[in-house]
């Protein structure tokens, strides 16, 4: 149960770094995996059994970041693909 904080946290991520430019992207995503990782470890209280639980929570934020980033991408390029030439 514990591990659904990061994977929500991470989706939401994922949805704001891109709408970011491509300029600041990767950077972007790299502090909020961290801070959102951080508060995943705080918010679930895993904080005061061991601060090693931010190894787990800051790249499972980062993987659900980057999954929902990409399924959002080319979600959006199908999607202007196929209603290019609606209009003319």
């Amino acid at each position: 149960m514990n591990e659904t904080v990061p994977i929500l946290l991470g989706a939401t991520s994922g949805l704001f770094v891109g709408a970011s430019t491509a300029r600041y992207r990767f950077w972007l995503w790299l502090a909020a995996s961290v801070l959102l990782g951080l508060l995943a470890t705080v918010i679930t209280g895993e904080w005061k059994v061991s601060w090693a639980f931010l190894l787990i929570d800051i790249p499972l934020v980062a993987f659900a970041s980057a999954a929902v980033f990409v399924v959002a991408r080319s979600a959006r390029l199908r999607w202007d693909a196929e209603h290019r030439y609606v209009g003319k």
